[in-house]
This record gives structure tokens, sequence and C-alpha cells, in this order.
């Protein structure tokens, strides 16, 4: 049995001081949505290569990571409530300044455990930090360099929410890459500014589709109760079988539609049948869109806050159950229209408005993203870039069962055929949602 051993845990500081005085920095409305006061938590993968020229993966990052953090030193912050309203906001002190970096060894190659593609979740869950609430907060951020006995190793990253989306994580990662790699100068200067640049308007008015997608529930949490223990799994989806189920939902509808929406579709149907919603119950689909180019005027390149929005599908849950399949393809294809600036800033004053109200979507959320075209294959620390990439977040869009399709690893020769989909459901639903993907596979697909 695999066992991880954790060695030491020690704070990384930044190099050079980056400031002299202690001071606070606001966050913008989309930082502070109540959704996103979560740890979101994923793994890279690195294999044992002759560029590495023997240095210790751990001593890398830790190096790297100081030199990063005199630019992007908000990450060794401190994260706290306001004391006017409530939010978040970060503190920086000369006095905590830090990341806990933990280092880590497993007793054995990463080849055994076919490059973390398909390990248990349990074992995963391991390779990359946890933090509890509280210490989410002091810390927000937490790395992890675990090294296997063939040379090759895992960055595991817990960072809060609140302080980036994926896209801002992954720009602080490449600068860390670059600093590794020995690169004179980086080539993305962090942009904060975030009241500014993502701040309501005034006065604030939360106008259109905002209003029928988002309700007040004063005291409830952002994410819906779950009752019974949540279970993660993957599910392949080959290539024959994704394109003969486009080409029929084509036949059946005369529209062509994209992989996430038509795969999303179907999913999004198999989870709500297999966990047993009412039918009169309303159910959305959510999903991020990246705001950073879509804003008036653009945000700037070096912008690494939340730059995305939720966008919602929203039906009875007896409606998605009954209609054809290509009906459900169709309107989350038709969501997207309501990608624009004027959302984008009525989202922001719906915050602003009512955030002491208890913003919600619902209980009934199913939250989606498609890794596949990340660019997270970018991050080379000196080994290449990561041969597998893997979320490991449990809240996703105020959804507790989120779906992400998801790569093979590149270094699984054996497994080039299509992508997988990674299912969070309660346990007590998963073997009823286990058939419905069987239809999938066995290409029945049940249009109707």
């Amino acid at each position: 049995m695999e066992e991880i051993h954790i060695k030491e845990t020690i704070p990384v500081r930044p190099s050079t001081p980056p400031f002299s005085q202690d001071h606070t920095l606001p966050l913008s409305h989309l930082d502070t949505d109540r959704n996103l006061n979560v740890t979101f938590r994923y793994l890279r993968v690195y294999v044992n290569t002759t560029t590495s020229n023997g240095l210790h993966p751990f001593n890398v990052i830790a190096a790297a990571l100081s030199s990063a953090l005199v630019h992007y030193y908000p990450l060794a912050a401190t994260l706290r409530r306001g004391q006017v309203d409530d939010r978040l906001e970060l503190f920086c002190s000369r006095d905590h300044l830090g990341v806990p970096l933990i280092n880590a060894t497993v007793n054995c190659p990463l080849e055994k455990l076919n490059y973390l593609d398909d390990s248990d979740p349990n074992f995963l869950d391991g390779l990359v930090p946890d933090p509890v609430q509280d210490y989410g907060l002091a810390n927000p951020c937490v790395l992890q360099v675990t090294v296997f006995e063939c040379g090759g190793w895992t960055l595991g990253a817990a960072i809060h929410h609140g302080l980036c989306d994926g896209l801002g994580a992954t720009q602080f990662f490449n600068v860390m890459a670059e600093l590794a790699r020995g690169v004179g100068r980086i080539s993305a200067n962090p942009v904060w500014d975030r009241a500014r640049l993502l701040g309501p308007r005034d006065p604030p008015r939360a106008e259109g589709v905002v209003r029928e997608f988002l309700g007040l529930e004063k005291g409830s949490e952002p994410y819906g109760q779950v009752v019974g223990k949540v279970v993660r799994e993957c599910f392949p989806v080959k290539d024959e079988w994704l394109e003969k189920f486009k080409k029929v939902l084509f036949e059946k509808s005369g529209s062509s539609f994209t992989t996430f929406e038509a795969l999303g579709a179907f999913i999004w149907r198999a989870k709500v049948k297999a966990s047993g919603v009412p039918g009169d119950e309303n159910v959305k689909f959510a999903y991020s869109i990246n705001i950073r180019k879509l804003v008036k005027p653009p945000l700037p390149a070096g912008y690494w806050g939340n730059g995305c929005v939720p966008m919602y599908a929203q039906l009875r849950a007896r409606e998605l159950i009954e209609q054809p399949v290509w009906k459900t393809a169709e309107l989350i294809k038709k969501s997207k229209i309501n990608a624009t600036d004027e959302y984008v800033r009525s989202f922001i004053d719906f915050q602003e408005l009512h955030y002491r109200d208890g913003i919600t979507a619902g209980n009934r959320v199913s939250g989606f993203t498609d890794w596949r075209h990340l660019g997270h294959s970018t991050v080379d620390f000196g080994w290449g870039g990561p041969v597998t990439v893997l979320p490991l977040s449990r809240k996703l869009l105020g959804s507790v069962v989120p779906c992400f399709f998801l790569p093979y690893s590149s270094a699984n020769a054996g497994k080039k055929d299509g992508f997988k989909v990674l299912v969070t459901l309660q346990e007590t639903h998963m073997p009823a949602f286990k058939k419905e993907m069987e239809k999938f596979s066995s290409q029945d697909f049940d249009l109707s």
C-alpha cells in the first residue's frame, strides 16, 4: 500500500521585503462572492527527466516560490472579515507573510499508479493540502511537494478562491516556473486594483437575467445541504461515442453542439434523474465564463483576481428529465447569449445590494467545468510541463456535486482515446447515475 510521508512544513517568505508598512488590500465584488469563500485544491504531476539535472523538486519550488512572492505577496498575506460590511479583505503584515510549503515523499513510482490518472481519491487527497476554514483564511495559499520513488513528483496547491480563480493561479505558477528555470524577467507583472476595475456602479443596479437566477435567503449557506456521504468517480468518454452522440443530436434538432453543451446536457439530466429531485423543483446547470476580455474596458493582461462569473441554465426537474436531450443542449447553448458586459455589471451590483441578504442560486445546482484546454502544460519548473492535472475541489459554483471534463495523463500512452469526466454525487445516487452513463457508453442514448 502506498504511503505518504510528511517530512516537514516550512514557511516560505518573499526573498526581498515587498513592502515597508502593514496595509489592507480590498478585494473585488467577484472575489467576495459567497460562493468563492472556499479553498480550491488541485494537483500537478511531473515525471523525472534528464533536464532536471539532479535538482531536488522541494528545493527548486521553495526558491522559486520565495522569488515569486516578491511580485505576488498577497498570496502570503492573511484574509479576514472587514469590520464595516463583513466582506473578506486582505491584511498584509510584515510579521505574518509566508506560504506554508509541505515536503513529502511516497514509497512507490508514479508509473505504478498510472501517473495518478485513476488513483484512489483518498490517496490523492493526501497529496494536496486540505486546510480547515480558519487556517485557509490565515494562509490563503498552501503548497505541497511530494517526491515519488522514481524521482517524479507532484505539486499540490490549496488556494483560497477569494484571491484568484484558476486562470489567476496559473498566471502565478507560470511566473514561479519561469523563475525556477532562471528567466531574468517575468512575463506577467501582476495587477491588483480590484475594487476599481470590478467594483459596483454608482448607483448600483442589478437588472436582467441575473435576478432570474439568483435569490435571497438570509442565513443560508451558499452551498446547498447534502445529506449523506459524497463520492467521486471517473467515467471514460471515447471519441467514437461522443461523435455518434453529437451526430444524433444534430439529426434530431438540426443544430450542432459543442462537446460541453451536448455531454453537459446528457450528464445534467442523468444526475438529476439519479438524484430523485422532486419534479416541481428548479434545477440549475452552472458554468463559468471568462470576462477578462468581455468587460468594457477589458481587464489588463496582468490581472490575476477572479475574472469569471457564473452562468446558468435552469428548468423544472420534471421538464429536464422528460424533454429531449437536444432541447437541454439548446438551452445551455442559448444561455451563453447572456454573457455581456451588462450581465457582469449587474452580477457585481447584485453582490453590492444584497451581500448581507444571503445570495443563493438554490440547492439544486450542478456545476460543470471543462479542464481539457486550460493551458496547465505551460507550468514547467525544469522537468517539462505536468503530465497530469487533477482537481480535488468538491465545491464549485454553488454546487457540492461538480463535474469536471478532464484530459487523460499525457504520460499514460494506453489512454489517448477521448477524455474522462470526474463526477461528484451522493453515494446513494451513484449506482443509478452509473446506469445512465452505461447508456452513453453502449450508445443507447435515450434521446426522447
